[in-house]
């Protein structure tokens, strides 16, 4: 890997910078846009990852329901989706981010990059898919769909019916690496493994091929961090700082946690599972690899102060 001088930093989005709707969304990468600039200002390289929770089951949803209506337009399967996710988001991410450069006439480019992650086939969350998508059936519905699909698994969600279920795997390899490299030492932000990347398994072949399943936005984004060398992990979120006891009277909000305290919080069940949890376990793995790297949990509007330590919460080594 070719040395690079200025602090890089990897700046993942969490939904809530993005909006629920196409017209919100750009109004929100507006205002996030600002901050990324600043944070290349102060001397950093920025990379950029962002979440498509809400996004991509849209996709899938439209798809799924057009089909019913219209033998013309056929289902899309999950890969397919979280591409079309990560292009239109990044989409807006650059039109928000090209206004701002040239706003503040910098000799900056960006582009985004459709971008696979392999994943293993034999990961245990392939035995026990646990996130839903797309839309609510009655039980009578999904036993017939699994019936006719013994691929699917179906299961009860929320209290508003039966939802397919699909796994959540770890990231292993981020196939578009050596493009993202390249990108960054020719001056390039680059926008990169959206809504968590689209999850791919190797084949005998060498060839790979896309799978049903969602990679955590969090630990994709750290597994981003260790490829490009990182300085920092940035995992921007709707809260200033992490908290333990959240929502008590006890309620505690950490500036700075050692890997060994965000371990501890962890074992003591502090963090709750799909919100907090996994955004600390992804700072904790980014972390442990490298004395040097730190990583930073906490609010959009405020990340280039918290880059300088004086927001959100510090997770280091030692």
């Amino acid at each position: 890997m070719k040395q690079h001088i200025i602090p890089r930093a990897v700046i993942a989005l969490g939904g809530n910078a993005l909006g629920g709707t196409p017209e919100e969304q750009k109004i929100k990468v507006k205002k996030a846009a600002k901050s990324l600039i600043e944070l290349i200002k102060q001397g950093n390289e920025i990379i950029i990852s962002h979440g498509n929770g809400p996004q991509v089951g849209m996709i899938n949803l439209a798809f799924e329901e057009a089909s019913k209506v219209n033998d013309k337009i056929v289902p899309f399967e999950l890969p397919e989706c979280t591409a079309m996710s990560q292009g239109y988001i990044g989409f807006h991410l650059q039109m928000a981010l090209q206004a701002e450069i040239h706003n503040q006439k910098k000799p900056w480019f960006v582009s985004s990059v459709v971008t696979q992650i392999e994943v293993d086939i034999n990961d245990e969350a392939f035995l026990n898919p646990t996130k839903p998508i797309g839309s609510f059936y009655t039980e009578e519905e999904a036993k017939m769909m699994m019936e006719s699909d013994a691929t699917l698994v179906m299961k009860p969600d929320s209290n508003r019916g039966y939802r397919r279920m699909v796994a959540s795997p770890k990231p292993i390899k981020i196939l578009e690496r050596e493009s993202v490299l390249n990108m960054l030492d020719n001056e390039f932000i680059v926008i990169t493994c959206g809504g968590g990347g689209i999850p791919v398994v190797l084949q005998e072949d060498g060839s790979y091929e896309g799978v049903p399943a969602v990679i955590d936005k969090d630990f994709a984004s750290a597994k981003l961090a260790e490829t490009v060398d990182a300085e920092y992990l940035f995992i921007l979120t709707a809260v200033d700082r992490v908290s333990i006891n959240f929502g008590t009277q006890e309620q505690k909000d950490i500036e700075r946690m050692s890997v060994a305290e965000a371990e501890q919080y962890i074992k003591e069940g502090h963090f709750a599972p799909g919100s907090m949890l996994p955004k600390v376990q992804a700072a904790v793995n980014f972390v442990k690899g490298n004395q040097e790297r730190k990583a930073v949990i906490g609010s959009l509007e405020k990340a280039p102060l918290a880059i300088k330590g004086e927001s959100g919460t510090i997770i280091y080594h030692s």
